[in-house]
């Protein structure tokens, strides 16, 4: 344990942001993003960081001319002496360091200790979960403000329910009290981090049966609350959805957008409502085929998971199914990749209005890579700690229209009422 004090800032940082497992898939992906994106479009003080200096220099030499001389630092999730150092060097840090619930602990705590502002990509709940149980009260004391889910998952949706409430207020000056989100089409690979992340969620689940009805409540990263709630659950069942004149299938993506999406709506006063309700599905499309598409992600998807809660299964997905850790899908297919959100939403009232998020890259790497670059960026330019306090926030609840702004105008996103 360093001698210094739990709860003292970092004075003076060198760095404005640090991305912390560059040398990763997805850090890679980041670092090549920023060193193309920061030199005209912004001026911010930024380096590398990972357990080995070769790596961290292979990375360099990689990302071209632009990085000769990115600073680079050598810390180690198991040694909190390195990270405590690394803390103290920098305002921000992003990790991409995962899965989160078997790698990500450390670094969360000595931010929380030392008041340095994190943000990462997780999509981990019951990780997100623990996390907040176990450092809530030294965030808020130290001033680090701790951002999870700043990828695909969860920032269209939490962003796009967010702008959508800003619409409904500017038209009818009420908010809508039900937000549908739908998936209307999507291109895009998985990478073994990602893969990673959902098995070992499995394992958890496997070794403590508790958690699972935990993880099953849509409220589960929501501050406690004296009052009953009457949510749905979090994954729809197949069903012709008529607001959008399609079937529609569980979206997998939904277990923990939608527990950051009503998080959001809590760190907000309750900004959407009491009552307010979100669900995400996939649209298949309509008539007999509709509903055979729709039918048959279904099985699939229960396959999957039951395969998933099967010791030997596990392993077969591991080793012969999913990609390794480390992998992805290639550049061309990420530059192929895109994504087309649809939100409904229905006020009190009956007023309806209707919002569309799009992105131009894969939705979980060539994007990703973007929207996280521009959350650190954001957290380290343009929220600062004197307007918003230590604590665990979500992206609409701390970022809101600042980053919307980023994202259209530096991350291929688009915003749009229809």
């Amino acid at each position: 344990m360093s001698a210094a004090s739990p709860t003292s800032p970092p004075t003076q940082p060198r760095y404005d942001l640090v991305v912390f497992g560059a040398t990763g898939f997805v850090g890679t992906l980041l670092c090549q993003y920023l060193v193309h994106h920061l030199g005209p479009a912004e001026s911010l003080a930024w380096a590398i960081a990972g357990r080995s200096q070769a790596k961290l220099d292979d990375l360099a030499t990689r990302l071209g001319p632009k990085a000769k001389h990115l600073p680079r630092l050598v810390a180690n999730i198991t040694d909190e002496s390195t990270l405590r150092e690394l803390c103290a060097q920098t305002r921000v840090v992003i990790s991409t360091v995962g899965p989160y619930a078997l790698y990500g602990e450390p670094l969360v705590k000595v931010c929380a200790e030392t008041g340095t502002d994190y943000c990462d990509l997780t999509g981990e709940t019951q990780w997100i979960r623990r996390m907040i149980q176990t450092y809530e009260d030294v965030t808020q004391h130290s001033g680090a403000r701790i951002v999870h889910c700043c990828g695909f998952d969860s920032i269209p949706s939490d962003l796009g329910v967010y702008y959508l409430q800003q619409q409904s207020r500017h038209r009818w000056g009420h908010p809508c009290q039900r937000v549908k989100m739908r998936l209307k089409a999507a291109r895009g690979g998985v990478s073994g981090g990602t893969a990673a992340s959902g098995i070992n969620l499995v394992k958890d689940v496997a070794a403590d049966p508790a958690l699972a009805p935990t993880l099953a409540n849509p409220y589960v990263l929501c501050p406690a609350q004296d009052q009953p709630w009457d949510h749905p659950p979090v994954l729809t069942a197949v069903h012709y959805d008529g607001d959008f004149q399609a079937w529609s299938t569980p979206f997998i993506m939904a277990a923990v957008n939608t527990p950051i999406v009503l998080r959001s709506n809590a760190l907000q006063g309750y900004a959407y409502g009491q009552s307010f309700h979100y669900d995400e599905a996939i649209l298949t499309g309509s008539g007999p085929f509709g509903w055979l598409l729709a039918t048959s992600l279904k099985v699939g998807l229960d396959g999957l998971a039951l395969v998933s809660t099967w010791s030997p299964g596990r392993w077969l997905l591991e080793h012969t199914v999913v990609p390794a850790p480390g992998q992805g899908p290639s550049a061309e297919a990420q530059a192929q990749g895109f994504y087309d959100l649809r939100f409904w939403g229905q006020t009190a009232q009956g007023q309806t209005i209707r919002v569309k998020v799009a992105g131009d890259r894969d939705p979980g790497y060539g994007s990703t890579a973007k929207i996280l670059g521009q959350a650190g960026i954001c957290l380290a330019q343009d929220v600062p700690k004197s307007t918003q306090a230590g604590g665990f926030w979500t992206p609409a609840s701390l970022f809101g229209d600042a980053l919307i702004e980023r994202l259209i105008n530096y991350a291929g996103l688009t915003f749009e009422v229809l």
